[in-house]
């Protein structure tokens, strides 16, 4: 069978290019499971968590009972009070069973051989469960996937309080070994999803979890064995380093978006005009090819970041903040706005800030953000205006589109006080340049380089890429240490000529737009 890069759900080493989970899975049993710890694996959608709970229960299965559940397989009539719950979840948990060489006579005639109308409460099922982990010859590990789709309903949290009962009371009778929970949500927020009173929302039925914190993202490593493995295959001519770190730095090792960049570059660029072999398609044209495709396709998990946005407004404004203003935000995960971005993995700890999560979320949000606000925005209309101008011969001429800003952002937004444009400006710019661009190029503020005081963004169009800088002035020391740190930017993207967009607030400034050699390199500066 040939394999090929999945995004449609669990993958499978047999079927698919994936990165390897052994030691991921080995880390888990050896910190987790052997020491029979409950715990939760809360990550963003499609972040492998159902991958990993898949490869954790083959890798399990010499040393304990691996009973692997799915709460999406509970209907919603099923969740309506403590009897139907109890017996789906024990329908579910015998099914799970078969074909493990465990004698399962009991839990199914508590399942079917009492009859439709034998009602079990919650204490009665986990008595049962009680007897069962003391018959078993091996420790009993319980794993239950899509835990949020219980959370909407009461009898979810109730089945939770009685697991940490049956947890707290384990050295007294039989009990799971181990109990693994899978789903976004921290279990501490399933009681904010159905009781979102500020005095509920903490209330935890399952405060017995240990803290999960193994590294589910994929490291540039990682990405590279598994290009090796597919490089094998085809032999393509990539350089699998370079091509994975160009990948993870698309992605920060998202495992969804890894997987997409990989699918696109192996399936449809083949298709495409342009690349002359396959080794010209893995390369670093290819990539920011393929990311173009995903920021331009509908896919679930960018209707769940737009959901979610919608339902949380103060995290939305949060990641205007960090996007637009450039703001440095202290991280707190007892600051709701941001812990709900930690959950949806839209946001990560970094050097004791948060930032957005990866450079495909950026500009995905980006795109967002400026569409939303392009609908009576005169900057953006502007920048449609002057569209033509911009373009020539296929190409995109930066210089021309910077010295445009500068007399419409003047004539504009001239007279406006310091505090305006220092919180409005960049965004303008993005504003105008956006419908320059749309359709055939993409741009992403970089997160390494982004503080209050400087921003770059980064432009690609038709394989050319554009760094510029967007500061705000204070002084000619700055200015020439910003000058100097271009220059390392413009090194590292292996860029000759730089840009750089300052807004001074100096009286005495002299507006418009120059080039300056600083060494071997150009900078071309535009001051408004």
């Amino acid at each position: 069978m040939n394999r090929y890069f999945n995004t449609e759900g669990q993958c499978n080493p047999m079927m698919h290019y994936m990165v390897r989970l052994d030691d991921r899975v080995g880390e888990i049993k050896r910190r987790f499971v052997d020491p029979g710890k409950y715990f939760v694996i809360n990550r963003g959608r499609q972040y492998g968590k159902t991958t990993t709970l898949y490869a954790l229960e083959e890798y399990l299965q010499d040393s304990y009972i691996v009973v692997s559940v799915d709460f999406q397989e509970i209907s919603t009539a099923e969740y309506r009070d403590e009897f139907t719950f109890t017996r789906a979840f024990l329908r579910l948990f015998t099914e799970a069973l078969q074909g493990k060489g465990v004698d399962i006579d009991g839990l199914e005639q508590a399942v079917t051989g009492a009859g439709e109308d034998r009602q079990m409460t919650l204490g009665e099922m986990f008595g049962l469960l009680s007897r069962f982990c003391g018959e078993v010859s091996r420790p009993v590990v319980l794993m239950a996937d899509e835990v949020d789709h219980g959370g909407n309903y009461q009898v979810f949290l109730d089945f939770l309080a009685q697991l940490r009962g049956y947890y707290l009371k384990r050295g007294k009778k039989p009990a799971f070994h181990s109990v693994i929970l899978a789903g976004v949500y921290d279990i501490k927020n399933l009681k904010l999803k159905i009781r979102p009173e500020e005095e509920h929302q903490y209330n935890s039925p399952w405060n017995i979890a240990a803290e999960f914190n193994v590294e589910m993202e994929l490291s540039s490593a990682q990405i590279r064995n598994m290009l090796e493995e597919y490089e094998l295959d085809q032999r393509t001519g990539m350089d699998t380093a370079a091509v994975a770190e160009e990948i993870y730095q698309y992605t920060s090792g998202y495992p969804y978006l890894v997987s997409a960049i990989c699918k696109i570059l192996d399936e449809r660029l083949p298709e495409y005009e342009g690349y002359v072999d396959q080794g010209s398609i893995w390369s670093g044209e290819g990539i920011r090819e393929a990311v173009a495709e995903i920021l331009k396709a509908r896919i679930p998990l960018f209707d769940s970041m737009v959901r979610q946005l919608d339902l949380y407004p103060d995290l939305k404004d949060v990641l205007k903040q960090i996007l637009y203003e450039g703001q440095k935000l202290s991280y707190s995960p007892d600051t709701k706005p941001i812990n709900m971005g930690l959950v949806f993995g839209f946001l990560k700890e970094k050097d004791g800030h948060v930032a957005v999560s990866n450079r495909i979320f950026e500009m995905r949000l980006m795109n967002l953000f400026i569409t939303e606000e392009s609908v009576g925005s005169d900057a953006f209309k502007q920048g449609l205006s002057d569209v033509n101008q911009f373009i020539r011969d296929g190409r995109l001429d930066m210089e021309r589109v910077l010295e445009k800003f500068v007399e419409y952002f003047h004539e504009v937004y001239g007279d406006n006080d310091e505090k305006f444009i220092e919180k409005y400006g960049r965004k303008f710019f993005l504003l105008y340049l956006k419908p320059i661009i749309n359709g055939t190029g993409n741009y992403y503020l970089e997160a390494q380089t982004r503080d209050a005081g400087r921003t770059d963004v980064v432009v690609d169009y038709r394989g050319e890429q554009f760094v510029v800088e967007m500061k705000i002035w204070h002084g000619n020391e700055y200015n020439e240490r910003g000058e100097k740190q271009l220059v390392d930017y413009l090194e590292y993207f292996r860029q000759k000529k730089g840009y750089m967009l300052s807004f001074n607030f100096n009286k005495k400034k002299e507006i418009g737009v120059k080039s300056i050699a600083v060494g071997e390199k150009e900078i071309v500066e535009a001051v408004v």
